[in-house]
This record gives structure tokens, sequence and C-alpha cells, in this order.
């Protein structure tokens, strides 16, 4: 047997994070397998569904690299195949039409409601001759659920979970209006797309029991479940949008590594031993749905940003570059400087050891592309004032001497020159620092100046020591 999972979000909104590890474990265990991973866009509710979520999810879906077999199915375009089944149901007697009103219905629920009880159809028209059908009421179409017995499935996560057949009403599979509901949709397109394990969250369990009926009903093999626990909060909360529960493309824009996000995704609620750290071929190589937990996981923002941190460090120096540019050519507004991206690259191996996002990396990096002549900020004009900028004249002179531009011969030159001037390091560094990038924090001076080269930081000291800056 060829295993087929699927990812069936619905377009109502962008694809939430808890929905990212839905199609996460999906596409891991269709590939741990060597099966198909399948999308699905449920988007039969039209009033809901909206065409810019749906490109939000695939997107989203894209830039984390979950990779799906064969085109993304509309739920909406086979409406036709779900009203057959349903009409399918009806003339097998698997299934009947419903003629209750509108006040039949409230009249049900209200006396569900004085009971204590949840709303179950009551099962008016099951055995009732259609004769007496009303004039003017579009029938429903319902399913005859069985009314004795239970049925347990074997969750691959859960367990052995039993509902007795008391529990399940005669629902609804296709509205009056010849359109299907969720219930009939999900379990024609499954069977359809040779779906063999369902993997979803834990919210849908009770639709299960449900949709078991359908399966029965047509005589169809009935797919290996598996609820995962939903996502919670650092506080043990629901997780909502004050946890992080944002749409994937938030975390994009906030800076998050794609690699740094499936790993994070990864270990909530699954693990391998004592791994935090799993590549996506290990993760293949190692997921299996016995592995995942049955309790909720908790969302922590904090230990995602540590992670991404971890994974920024690990990024080649040319990808960095590649991702950063175009926030700092943005910001500089076509005033960056000739050779700027260069310099970039060549101080990227120190900006991404202090950046824990690509923003903070970005607006690290921006000093190097910044055109002459820099802005500065309140702390580097406090350097380059009083014995500071005393101190930088007197090194420029030092430093129209020095034929080895590298880091080490310059703080090799600098230490020198402190002992020669009974000046210390951070007299010099400070103030140096200050003319070459604008701001008070930035990697080792003496890299900087190696980064940037002699005539670009000797145009830098000598604009900061001329007094040419922007305002900050």
């Amino acid at each position: 047997m060829t295993v087929v999972t699927r990812f069936a979000p619905s377009p109502t909104g962008f694809l939430h994070i808890g929905g990212a590890r839905t199609a996460l474990f999906n596409y891991l265990y269709a590939k741990h397998t060597g099966g198909k991973f399948m999308l699905r866009i449920e988007d039969t509710d039209r009033e809901r569904s909206k065409q810019d979520a749906v490109d939000a999810i695939i997107s989203g879906m894209k830039w984390l690299g979950l990779d799906w077999d064969g085109d993304p199915i509309s739920q909406f375009e086979r409406a036709a195949r779900h009203a057959e089944v349903a009409n399918e149901l009806l003339a097998q007697g698997k299934a009947y039409k419903c003629y209750c009103t509108p006040e039949e219905l409230s009249a049900q629920r209200e006396s569900a409601k004085a009971e204590g009880k949840p709303m179950r159809y009551n099962g008016l028209w099951r055995d009732r001759d259609p004769s007496e059908a009303p004039t003017g009421t579009d029938p429903v179409i319902r399913i005859k659920s069985e009314q004795s017995g239970e049925t347990t499935i074997e969750d691959k996560i859960q367990g052995s979970v039993t509902v007795s057949h008391s529990e399940i009403d005669d629902f609804v599979i296709l509205r009056g209006d010849g359109t299907p509901t969720y219930m009939l949709a999900v379990v024609v397109d499954d069977h359809d797309m040779g779906v063999t394990h369902v993997v979803r969250g834990d919210d849908h369990l009770t639709n299960t029991f449900r949709q078991m009926q359908i399966y029965t009903a047509m005589g169809w093999d009935k797919p290996t479940f598996a609820h995962m626990p939903l996502l919670h909060g650092a506080d043990g909360k629901k997780l909502s949008k004050r946890h992080g529960a944002l749409g994937i493309e938030a975390y994009r824009d906030m800076g998050f590594l794609p690699e740094a996000v499936n790993n994070y995704l990864l270990r909530l609620g699954w693990g391998h031993g004592d791994d935090e750290i799993i590549s996506r071929e290990q993760a293949i190589e190692w997921f299996d749905l016995g592995d995942v937990g049955k309790g909720a996981a908790r969302f922590d923002m904090d230990k995602l940003t540590s992670l991404n941190a971890h994974y920024i460090r690990e990024a080649s120096n040319d990808r960095l570059t590649d991702m950063t540019w175009p926030f700092i050519a943005e910001k500089l507004a076509g005033k960056a400087a000739n050779g700027g991206r260069d310099w970039v690259l060549a101080g990227m191996t120190s900006l991404k050891d202090r950046a824990k996002n690509m923003i903070e990396l970005a607006e690290s990096a921006e000093f190097y592309a910044t055109q002459r002549p820099l802005s500065m900020n309140d702390k580097a004009l406090k350097a380059l004032s009083g014995e500071g900028i005393e101190n930088l004249k007197q090194f420029r002179a030092t430093l129209s001497d020095v034929t080895n531009w590298t880091g080490e011969n310059l703080n090799a030159t600098a230490k020198q020159f402190a002992q020669d001037t009974d000046v210390k390091m951070g007299k010099i560094a400070q103030p140096l620092r200050a003319a070459l990038t604008g701001t008070n924090v930035s990697p080792g001076v003496f890299e900087v100046m190696s980064v940037l080269g002699q005539d670009e930081s000797l145009g830098r000291i000598d604009d900061a020591l001329n007094g040419i800056t922007l305002n900050n």
C-alpha cells in the first residue's frame, strides 16, 4: 500500500502556524513512508473563501518547502461529485430527504437546550412517507446513521477511541440548495484522492465518527486516522494571536528562516530523543506518527527565536546577503555605497553571530552599505567629542603609514599607538567605531576596517574629523 496523506486548509484566512504544523506532519509521514502528500483547498464556503487566502496558503507552503504531489485540488470544483454520492446513498435507502422547517428545527434545539443536552436531530423524517412533504420547502438530505452499537477507531496518536452510535444523529450531507456539507465533501474527496492516512487536529475527532458513517454506508475502505493535539501558548492556554498564533507570512516578514520554523514546529509534540536541531533529511528519516504525543504542545516565541538565531549562524554568508540586501537597499533608498553589497558579504560572518532574525541582521549590516557621509547616533556623536576626537586625529596620522591593511595588523598598530601615547585601547576604539559606523555597536572595529578597506575607512574617519555627517 502506498501511503497518501493530505493537508486540507480552508481559505478563510492565511496559513496559521497550527495549520503549518499539520501540513508538516502530513508531509513528513508521506516522505518517511515513500508515499504521496497532497494539497486540497476546502473552499466550499464561497462567502468566506478568498483567493488571497488561497494564494497565501500556497505561498506559505512553498516558503516552508512543503511541496505537494500533483496540482492543488479545489473542493468547490468537486461539488457535483459530492452531490452524486449523496443521491447514490438516497437511492440505496441509506439517506433520506428531510423537510423539517426552520421552526421545527428551532423547537428541537430549544428542547435539547432545556434538557441540558447537545442538539441532535430527532429523525422526524427518517421513516416518514415523502407524500407528507410540505410544499415550498427544499429538502436537505440526511444520512441514516447507525442507531445501535458503537464505532471504535484505532487512532495512531490518541489510541483506541470509541463512540456510541446513540451519540450520532442523522446529520445533513446535502443542503436544500444542492451544495454538500463539510462532512460529505471531506469523505468523498479523501476517498477519491486515495487518502490512506488522515492526519489532523484533535478538534476533528468528533467529526471522524460522523464521517465513518458515510464510509460504512458507501462500503468504502476507511483511512487510518491520527488526531494531533492542538497548540497552546506558553501559559498553557489556547493558542491565540497574543501567543504568536499568526499567519506563516508574518513569521517570514519578522525575519524567521523557514528551516527554523520547520524545526520548531517539528518539535512541538514530536521528538527524537534529546535532539533539538533536526534537518529536513533527518526529520524524514525519523518521523513516525506513533511518536507524536497526546498532550497539547506549547508554542513559545522565545524558543523559536533562539532556534532561528542558530539557523542564521549556520546559514551561508551568500544566502544571508541575498536575503538581507533587499531590506538594506530599500532602507537606503538608492543611496547605497558603491561596493556596499560586497562589504556586507565580507562582514557577514561576524554580523550573523549577533542576529536573532533577518530584520536585526539587515539593520546591523546597514552601516557597511551606507554611502558617505554617515549619519551619527547620539552615542557616536558623544564618542567623537572632546578627548575622543583628539585621539582619533592622532591615530589617523598613524593609519596613514599602514601598508598591510588587515584586522590583525590594524589591531597591533592600535595597541602600539596606545602604548606609545599612554591611552587605553577603549579610548581609541570608541571614536574609531563611531567614525566608521555612525553607531556605538558593531563587530570588532579592526575587522570593520579590514572589510571596508583602507580608502573607505580613512574616508569615513576624515569625514568625522571634519565634522561632515548627515542628520541622524
